[in-house]
């Protein structure tokens, strides 16, 4: 038995009281005695059952690639673990002081999307629709238990190496809330699946995962490109390298891991989600990586993790070649029907129809 599941065993009682808890605060929306805001714009929220892991940030970065082509889009986000407070914008800075790490690397890939963050999503739409160019669509990033707000398309992610069906609740397990809260989604779509998807294995998927009628699955998958510098330049080949460094500060890195382990000779360091590094922690950085043998060797990094190491203060990160491993999904076709045209679908449909509500006039 490992650590974390004999320490679970203890924590038990804790376990019961967190699990009847969510399910209480679930049914208080479910009655109505807590408020649910649809708010007067179109909105798509993207989540997960688990604490972290599923690939939320990829999936939000494939929306607004596919939204802002056509429609004014904005992110907004919670900002977890920026310094600020309330409701900001980038200013195009893309400063993770300010928005968090995720939302700052968002706003560098995005310049067209309006990035903000705000712990109240509800007045934060409503902020947004207060400028000037007021955005015809906004992503939900990490919205599934935050219920306050109540998307127009509401997403559920889930990880394809460990979905939710096979999973348990806080501690014992990585769910947040009941696997019930499936239900709540429009669409679910089983992350980081292999590139080449076996039909038989899909379906045994699609039949775990015990879905209603109206919810459409799709199945996603990783693509790298090439380690780019961190600070800008041109992009290395993995199979040019003799070893990679791979410093990650995110919840799940093993697909990143193998990836890289194709290639090359791979060392890691892994830190806890959203980790703040130190200067301790790039001594650390500096010392195994002097230590690694071969000539053709670099620091590689997630995205994710390049925003923080972006603004570490002086110059503790100089003479380390440290570059980021850009990442994008990609979603299986399905037979039936396209994830792309059953959103652009769903968004258009209801800008038409918030527009003719604008401009209808009742007259009694």
């Amino acid at each position: 038995m490992s650590f974390r599941k004999t320490i679970s065993w203890f924590l038990f009682p804790l376990t019961m009281w967190y699990a009847v808890g969510v399910w209480f605060r679930n049914l208080l929306f479910a009655v109505g005695l807590k408020k649910q805001t649809a708010v007067p714009v179109t909105t798509i929220g993207v989540g997960n059952l688990c604490a972290g892991g599923a690939g939320k940030t990829p999936h939000v970065e494939y929306l607004l690639s596919l939204l802002s082509q056509e429609h004014r889009t904005a992110l907004l986000s919670r900002g977890y673990g920026r310094k600020t407070h309330g409701f900001v914008s980038d200013d195009g800075s893309h400063s993770a002081a300010n928005l968090g790490d995720e939302p700052a690397m968002v706003a560098r890939k995005f310049p067209q999307v309006k990035v903000s963050v705000c712990e109240k999503r509800v007045a934060g739409v409503q902020k947004l629709l207060q400028q000037q160019e007021p955005p015809e669509v906004v992503v939900l990033d990490d919205v599934f238990q935050h219920r306050y707000i109540k998307p127009t398309v509401n997403i559920l992610l889930t990880e394809y190496g460990h979905p939710y069906y096979k999973d348990k609740i806080l501690p014992f397990g990585d769910l947040r809330e009941p696997r019930s809260g499936r239900f709540r989604a429009n669409i679910v779509i089983v992350t980081k699946s292999p590139e080449k998807l076996n039909p038989v294995d899909k379906h045994n998927v699609v039949n775990e995962l015990r879905l209603l009628a109206y919810q459409k699955v799709f199945f996603s998958y990783l693509h790298y490109e090439d380690p780019v510098p961190l600070m800008g330049g041109n992009a290395v080949p993995l199979n040019t390298l003799d070893s990679v460094l791979a410093v990650t500060g995110i919840a799940h890195p093993e697909p990143m891991l193998e990836h890289v382990g194709r290639s090359c000779a791979v060392t890691s360091l892994r830190y806890a989600d959203h980790h703040k590094f130190s200067h301790s922690d790039i001594k650390h950085i500096r010392k195994t990586f002097e230590q690694m043998k071969g000539d053709r060797k670099i620091i590689l990094t997630t995205e994710k993790d390049a925003a923080r190491l972006r603004e570490m203060e002086g110059d503790i990160l100089a003479g380390l070649p440290i570059y980021c491993l850009p990442v994008e999904v990609r979603i299986h076709q399905s037979d039936d029907y396209s994830f792309d045209k059953t959103i652009q679908n769903i968004v258009r449909e209801n800008i038409l129809f918030q527009d003719k509500m604008k401009n209808t006039s009742f007259n009694f």
